[in-house]
């Protein structure tokens, strides 16, 4: 395990800065390319050549109706402009080859109207085409602007935490789900949770959005991290119908060397020690979800762990755990963070998330979400102060 855990140098890369330059050049490739389309139809162009190439070399106009697909094909990626120029080529080939060696029977005018038609059909299709893509992209953007409000960002240093936090939606184009994450400072030390949303969709959405506003007004008034679970426990009771549940775990660090935990039916936190084992962190006494406390005489009890210099805690959802493999084998989490871990919660998490990746064969079907805290020993936090590393526990507020 000691050849696996590896040293933290200070340096930590501004991993949110990547992340927008990264998307503004997609950003600008995607519109490069659709520009690109739009003013050179190449292929239709070439397919429509080909059908002429095949006719001259003996068709006799046998494939002239073919010249039909060069429009129909430019419809699909190029913009009405590039739709027509690809039709006019094709009627007015069409119209040369039947007048060729003097056989203009072949294409009688039926052929040419119904390119003529074709290609204005292909015209309009391309505009909607272009109109629903446009649609498309503002939504998106409104997903990833809702992203942001409802989990938003979380710095590399939060209170006397090293802090990494990775998040997929299963639904790609949304960017966005059920699952939810926040992690504060407060008066009464540094609070998170990590939760996960019976459903999906914009339901779902709404749910975590309604718990995620709850927590954070509550964790910064109440002392009590049980009367934090009680004030989003209420509020799910008044706004929730009899099927609707979150599970989630919710934990506090009163700054004593200790970490309180709350489990209401979520996944078991994973416990780093500083020596590297890895410990499953069973809740000891089993509560419901969230939103389902009254149907259960079931209240749920603050458990007390032992948080000390150089140990990590990794929260996180059953979209990471329920991963499947092509031979149906759930993703070992476990084991994968025994592997992976460091010092350094980012490398961690980007390990971790390239093997899920991997094991899933590249896209996730459930929404994932991963958070990890490390508490640094004296000498790293004097390390990371000395190479001009500040504390960003402002930003998380």
């Amino acid at each position: 395990m000691s050849q696996a855990r590896q040293r933290h140098d200070g340096r930590r890369p501004i991993r949110a800065r990547g992340d927008r330059a990264a998307g503004r050049g997609a950003s600008a490739r995607r519109r490069a390319v659709a520009q690109l389309t739009a003013t050179a139809p190449i292929l239709p162009a070439l397919v429509v050549t080909v059908v002429v190439l095949v006719d001259l070399a003996g068709g006799a106009g046998v494939w002239l109706p073919l010249l039909a697909a060069g429009p129909a094909l430019a419809a699909t990626t190029n913009g009405p402009r590039g739709v027509l120029c690809v039709g006019l080529l094709a009627v007015v080939l069409c119209a040369v080859l039947s007048a060729w060696d003097g056989r203009p029977h072949q294409a009688p005018a039926a052929l040419l109207s119904a390119l003529v038609a074709v290609t204005l059909a292909s015209a309009l299709a391309s505009r909607l085409r272009a109109g629903r893509e446009r649609v498309l992209a503002a939504v998106r953007s409104v997903a990833e602007t809702a992203q942001h409000a409802l989990l938003k960002p979380v710095p590399q240093t939060v209170g006397p935490f090293q802090v990494a936090v990775r998040y997929s939606a299963a639904a790609a184009e949304a960017r966005i789900g059920g699952d939810l994450y926040a992690l504060i400072p407060t008066p009464y030390g540094v609070r998170m949770i990590v939760g996960d949303v019976r459903g999906k969709g914009l339901p779902a959405v709404s749910t975590a959005a309604l718990v995620l506003g709850v927590f954070r007004e509550a964790a910064w008034d109440e002392p009590d991290l049980l009367a934090v679970v009680e004030r989003i426990e209420r509020s799910l009771a008044r706004n929730l119908g009899s099927d609707d549940f979150v599970t989630a775990v919710v934990a506090g660090h009163p700054g004593r060397g200790q970490l309180e935990m709350v489990n209401c039916g979520h996944a078991p936190p994973l416990l780093v020690r500083a020596r590297g084992d890895v410990e499953t962190v069973e809740p000891t006494r089993p509560a419901p979800p969230l939103g389902l406390r009254a149907l259960t005489d079931h209240a749920p009890g603050l458990q007390v762990l032992p948080f000390t210099d150089g140990d990590q805690l990794l929260l996180y959802t059953d979209g990471v755990t329920e991963a499947r493999d092509g031979g149906r084998a759930f993703y070992p989490l476990d084991e994968g963070l025994a592997r992976h871990v460091c010092d350094d919660p980012s490398r961690t998490l980007d390990a971790l998330h390239e093997e899920l990746l991997h094991h899933v064969g590249g896209r996730l079907h459930d929404d994932a979400a991963l958070l990890l805290i490390r508490k640094p020993t004296p000498s790293e936090a004097t390390q990371v102060a000395g190479a001009g590393g500040r504390d960003v526990t402002a930003e998380a507020a």
